[in-house]
């Protein structure tokens, strides 16, 4: 041993002593995860932000202390679990924000401890190749060509825009009122035209109102429709947009995030009919599909489209290497280094099939559809509409737009629901979006007997 080197070194999570040296660590982290969930005793931690960065704080203490803390592991995790939002919690509904699988998480220790990096080949022989098919299977689903690994409905739509801009210069964004918010903001960090914004009455776009812009803007353009916008799950005309599209030469590009996950589902599928007209889809595997985050898609129909992101660099693609024959990965991500999430999605499909996957988007959507029957029939809410995927929105019958916001903020500070919120034909509506596949009709029934307490208690 050298001089200075350290007499015991950390073990690593791969390699020969990598699976010993986990199990313990995994007993740790497992044991803290439940006595963190037992400590917060709820869906979300009580006493609201600064409680928390308070507790975050003590458990934290020196960030780099110069000895070192065996017990941090322990520590950390535990504090992390007691201050979470659990997904996992039937009374924690606001964002489209699953619990993940077992089994995807389990794939997902694995791709952490053997960390593939895809950037090159010779980082990632399997995980390029497990990629490669996976997201081409994916991209057939929805009647496309082939697909790239994305962090999230945001990236993917970038590159949708991206794509769009080097396949046709000086292309403009033309979306809906209800269009993702990284839709413009993707516009404009690519420098391209302010979009045009088409009205989205009853919070669907508005096909007589694109035909008209259609008709009177110069090309080329960019059209984008969404299946499951965030605030009320609802999905826009896209047969008729797509005809649209196609009489005025335009692109479309589909913002399936939310939605993309009826695909596995023969009973809803037929929602997202259109889909496949499309030049570019976004699809997220970490909402309807009930993967760690992150776990996002862009499928596209013309991969040829995919060399607009060819990079060369000597040390990852060398010419002579990729006409030797190794995969040229740095055209498939803008990102350089890449872990490879992909395996957790391709455990879950492979373990649930689609059958399985497709029960469960089923499952979601019966017990929102139960929600929502159970809102139209009590007398003290007012339900917004019948929901169209997993998203119900709701508020108290009598209640005013600040009665409504004190009500979700109330029951997030004591800890007890997370609801989101939406606005919609100008009113102010709790939102509960239903992910977990476990939700049991009496834990929605509590929920709603949740908000009723806090409007009750409201002063007035």
């Amino acid at each position: 041993m050298s001089a200075g080197e350290p007499t015991s070194l950390p073990p690593l999570a791969s390699g020969p002593a990598g699976p010993d040296a986990l199990r313990p660590l995994l007993d740790t982290v497992l044991d803290a995860l439940a006595a963190g969930r037992d400590e917060r005793g709820g869906p979300l931690p009580a006493g609201g932000p600064d409680a928390v960065a308070t507790r975050v704080a003590d458990a934290l203490g020196d960030v780099l202390p110069d000895t070192g803390d065996p017990d941090a592991l322990r520590t950390l995790v535990h504090a992390l679990a007691a201050g979470s939002a659990d997904p996992a919690d039937p009374l924690c509904a606001a964002h489209l924000h699953c619990p993940p699988l077992a089994v995807a998480t389990a794939a997902d220790l694995a791709a952490s401890a053997l960390n593939p990096s895809l950037d090159s080949w010779d980082q990632a022989p399997a995980a390029s190749a497990l990629e490669a098919a996976v997201t081409r299977a994916l991209a057939r689903t929805a009647g496309l060509a082939d697909a790239l690994v994305t962090t999230g409905g945001t990236e993917s739509n970038q590159l949708a825009l991206l794509l769009a801009r080097e396949a046709h210069a000086g292309v403009r964004l033309v979306c809906g009122a209800n269009a993702h918010h990284s839709l413009p903001r993707a516009a404009w960090l690519l420098g391209l035209p302010d979009p045009v914004v088409i009205p989205a009455p009853g919070g669907t776009l508005d096909p007589a109102a694109l035909h008209e812009a259609l008709t009177d803007l110069p090309g080329p353009l960019l059209v984008t429709a969404t299946a499951g916008t965030t605030d009320a799950g609802l999905i826009d005309p896209l047969p008729e947009i797509a005809r649209l599209c196609t009489a005025h030469g335009a692109r479309l590009h589909i913002d399936a995030a939310y939605g993309g996950g009826l695909l596995f589902s023969d009973r809803h599928r037929d929602q997202l009919a259109g889909l496949e007209t499309a030049h570019t889809v976004t699809l997220d595997l970490h909402k309807l599909g009930w993967q760690p985050v992150a776990a996002g898609l862009l499928a596209v129909a013309r991969p040829h489209e995919l060399t607009a992101l060819h990079q060369r660099a000597d040390y990852l693609n060398a010419e002579d290497d990729t006409e030797a024959g190794l995969p040229d990965l740095l055209g498939r991500s803008p990102r350089t280094s890449r872990r490879p999430d992909i395996l957790k999605i391709a455990v879950t499909l492979k373990t649930l099939g689609r059958s399985g996957v497709g029960a469960l988007v089923d499952q979601v959507c019966a017990r929102a559809r139960e929600f929502a029957a159970q809102i139209r029939e009590h007398p003290g809410f007012e339900l917004y509409d019948r929901p169209v995927i997993s998203t119900v929105l709701f508020r108290p019958a009598e209640a005013d737009d600040d009665a409504v916001a004190t009500v979700r903020r109330r029951l997030l500070h004591e800890g007890r629901a997370v609801l989101g919120r939406a606005r919609l034909d100008g009113r102010l509506w709790l939102k509960a979006t239903v992910l977990n596949p476990h939700t049991r009709p009496d834990d929605l029934t509590h929920l709603l007997k949740l908000v009723e307490l806090a409007e009750r208690s409201l002063p007035g």
